[in-house]
């Protein structure tokens, strides 16, 4: 078997790992899996901390600037597994494939538990009173895969693909 060169074999690598591209055919374009819940891009107010440990401190999601009244979508497709008061608080949680939740606050919601929703369906509509608000309403948006926090942020970007040096 004849021998590569290093960059042949890195650009084969890069062009697994990279999405595929955002147009299916002539003209097609193809939506993305994710979108933000409230407008793009998001204003972020307060980004995702990950605590250092399951109890310790730290911010388990990202507070994305809105107006009161706004219309908060589903960031995917999936179903709703919760609507309701948490701490005096409404909650919308949302179940996705791989295990994933993500949860949106404070939201008046417009779906109910075991309603499936699609990517952009609207979930509710945003409450001013986020604590920690510097913008007329923030929504806090949090993405879970089983019990660890994840940011949500992440969702909306594209992978990094970082190739290390071999030897």
């Amino acid at each position: 078997m004849p021998a590569r060169s290093l960059p042949a074999v890195l650009l084969v690598v890069a062009a697994l790992l990279l999405p595929a591209p955002a147009v299916a055919g002539p003209g097609v374009a193809v939506a993305p899996a994710w979108v933000s819940p409230v407008g793009d891009p998001p204003v972020v107010t307060r980004p995702f901390v990950p605590p250092p440990s399951p109890y310790g401190p730290g911010h388990r999601g990202a507070d994305l600037a809105g107006a009161p009244g706004a219309v908060v979508g589903a960031a995917g497709d999936g179903v709703v597994v919760f609507a309701g008061m948490v701490a005096g608080r409404p909650v919308v949680s949302v179940d996705h494939a791989d295990g994933l939740r993500t949860t949106y606050e404070p939201v008046a919601p417009v779906v109910a538990a075991g309603q499936a929703v699609t990517r952009g369906a609207p979930l509710g509509t945003l409450l001013a009173g986020h604590e920690g608000c510097p913008a007329a309403a923030c929504l806090h948006w949090g993405l879970r895969r089983g019990e660890t926090y994840l940011d949500p942020l992440s969702l909306l970007r594209p992978p990094e693909v970082r190739l290390l040096p071999t030897g």
